[in-house]
């Protein structure tokens, strides 16, 4: 990680910071979940960066990006992520998202189809009804309780608790996870209690136009994608490839990552015209 770089983009009217693996290569963007950080897709970009040139921007009240006031919505985070896109001069690249960022990726997809060639959505919001089901908890409490450790008890204490919530992660998640969940903004807090558009996707899906890969887990492990409603995505955009990684939850790259890794490399082989080329091996910028 030592190569790496860092810097910031003016987009969408505020700074947002990101982290690059560098490199002429194919270029592949990451957006992360709500609460999570760039710098949280830090073990699947060593994986990748052999072969990609992997950006990890941090999302609007996250990480070291600006926290403004408002402008919280997908529409916003899509347009944030629109002018890093733009402001780095990238031409097409391929982009993903987990959660909240696979969200954003759908979003980015379907108002600006220029900007990308294909799209990976690690477990979205893609729900057939408005709200976790009976009995479940309320993931933002959830969120919250997260932020609230780091935040208050420090980091070591937020390790702990990541350790005991999520035994199938490996050891390095969790050092970037638990400074991520330090720094979110309470400006972000504020936004997620007033909830949202959790049914946009029925909107959004028909829009797209790129390659798709859904990648979904185990609801009764915490996966929010059940196979019910990757079967209505699928009936909405006839060309979505849905793959489904048992043994994991919401989480599916941190807790089944070789498949995860399967999975992508074979998509963006696949669909992602530029990986399919000779690149060069001229040294990172």
């Amino acid at each position: 990680m030592s190569d790496w770089t860092s810097g910031d983009v003016n987009s969408n009217g505020i700074r947002i910071h990101y982290t690059r693996t560098g490199g002429h290569k194919p270029v592949l963007v990451l957006a992360h979940g709500a609460t999570d950080s760039g710098l949280c897709w830090t073990r699947l970009a060593r994986e990748l960066e052999s072969d990609y040139d992997v950006i990890m921007p941090d999302a609007r009240g996250h990480g070291l990006s600006e926290a403004p006031d408002s402008g919280y919505s997908s529409a916003d985070h899509a347009a944030d992520l629109a002018g890093v896109i733009s402001g780095l001069g990238l031409q097409r690249p391929a982009v993903g998202g987990h959660s909240m960022g696979a969200g954003t990726t759908m979003r980015l997809a379907a108002d600006y189809p220029e900007l990308l060639s294909c799209a990976i959505l690690e477990d979205p919001g893609i729900r057939l009804d408005d709200g976790p089901s009976a009995g479940a908890q309320d993931p933002r409490a959830v969120i919250r309780k997260n932020v609230e450790v780091a935040q208050t008890e420090g980091r070591e204490a937020a390790i702990a608790r990541g350790r005991g919530v999520n035994p199938a992660w490996s050891e390095e998640e969790f050092g970037p996870w638990s400074e991520a969940k330090a720094r979110v903004s309470r400006q972000f807090l504020d936004a997620l209690t007033g909830g949202g558009r959790m049914l946009e996707w029925r909107e959004l899906l028909p829009r797209l136009r790129c390659p798709v890969l859904l990648v979904t887990s185990d609801p009764e492990r915490g996966g929010i994608v059940t196979p019910e409603a990757a079967a209505e995505a699928k009936r909405l955009l006839p060309s979505l490839e849905v793959v489904r990684l048992t043994g994991a939850g919401h989480n599916i790259r941190r807790e089944q990552f070789g498949a995860f890794v399967a999975a992508v490399r074979s998509f963006l082989t696949a669909n992602y015209p530029s990986a399919r080329q000779p690149q060069s091996v001229s040294a990172r910028t």
